[in-house]
């Protein structure tokens, strides 16, 4: 039951994501097409909650998402148990999360 919980908050981590990402690819090309300068992109994105909460769910999804397939990696991939595994990928999705909030906090206020 454990496995099938996981499978499916990786199947819905993934089908928030895959939105976003074209979103943030999106805006990437707008940007660069237009002809904008990080200092101009920052400035309209500077207290917008908006942003704050596309970016905010992005971070949040992809560091279950991480979490949660680089435990599977490992236990394929290595000898380590599964506890070991999880243990191992819990701390560098913790990282993914805390350093995408961080990035989050920097870009919107």
């Amino acid at each position: 039951m454990r496995a099938l919980r996981l499978y499916l908050v990786q199947r819905v981590t993934a089908a928030i994501m895959a939105p976003l990402v074209f979103l943030h690819l999106g805006l990437i090309l707008y940007a660069v097409q237009g002809g904008l300068s990080a200092g101009e992109i920052l400035s309209r994105t500077q207290g917008s909650f908006f942003w704050a909460f596309i970016y905010g769910l992005f971070v949040l999804c992809a560091s279950f998402h991480v979490s949660i397939g680089l435990t599977n990696i490992l236990q394929e991939w290595t000898s380590l148990k599964r506890i070991a595994a999880a243990n191992i990928a819990h701390t560098f999705g913790m990282g993914v999360m805390i350093l995408g909030f961080r990035a989050v906090y920097a870009v919107v206020f």
